[in-house]
């Protein structure tokens, strides 16, 4: 696939833009990153989503696909034989995936999200043990997913190493910011050793943002704009 055939609309360091990324990578495909300012949306964004104007936006063909889970599974779908398939074949399995991917959006994204941006100490404290809830969880499902392996796709990296891994140095970037160890190698050992797994794959490793880059980012944007503004974390 020539690199002109297929975009990506994206900010470095938007955890939902590196799933596209990252899926993009596994599969071998050559994109166009059409990087933006994070405080800005481009007219093509709002062109190419204009419901809900937010990144990632995929173009292919110049065919905008929106939302992170939607593009991942196009992804899957449209170069199903390059590389080795994100979304499983069984129709049980891949709801399945689908579920826990939205668990992670809407639990442990959000949560991240809260800590990152939220100045109310209340709030923050809330989100912790929320934080911690969803991890628990999340440990016992890659238990029953990876059946011994490394990846909750078992020996290869499906939608929920995705949806998950995508977010990882954001939640260690939190761990720097917050003086707190959300991945504890005595309460989740398993996801410790997971996410040691998914970093050091190559799809991932070009796609993920910089830890240290995001802790700057973070202090960078807390000094311009205070708490006026939090940006979205979708």
């Amino acid at each position: 696939m020539a690199v002109e055939d297929v975009k990506l609309i994206g900010t470095w360091e938007n955890p939902l833009v590196a799933r596209a990324r990252i899926a993009l990578n596994l599969k071998g495909i050559e994109y166009e990153f059409l990087e933006e300012d994070p405080n800005k949306k481009s007219e093509l964004l709002l062109k190419s989503n204009p419901v809900y104007k937010r990144f990632p936006v995929l173009i292919h063909g110049r065919k905008p696909i929106c939302h992170s889970l939607l593009i991942i599974e196009y992804i899957d779908q449209v170069w199903s034989s390059s590389g080795f398939p994100i979304l499983p074949a069984d129709a049980y399995d891949r709801v399945t995936s689908h579920f826990w991917a939205t668990y992670i959006d809407d639990t442990f994204i959000t949560q991240i999200h809260v800590l990152m941006w939220n100045e109310d100490e209340k709030i923050k404290a809330g989100s912790k043990e929320k934080l911690f809830t969803a991890l628990l969880l999340l440990e016992e499902t890659f238990v029953k997913f990876s059946k011994g392996k490394s990846f909750f796709g078992g020996d290869t990296i499906n939608l929920v190493d995705i949806a998950l891994g995508s977010c990882i140095n954001w939640l260690k970037a939190v761990e720097i910011m917050t003086g707190k160890n959300f991945l504890d190698k005595t309460k989740t050992p398993r996801l410790v050793e997971w996410a040691e797994c998914f970093c050091s794959v190559e799809a991932a490793e070009k796609a993920l943002p910089e830890v240290e880059k995001l802790v700057e980012y973070r202090k960078n944007f807390k000094a311009a704009s205070g708490a006026a503004a939090v940006p979205s974390s979708n």
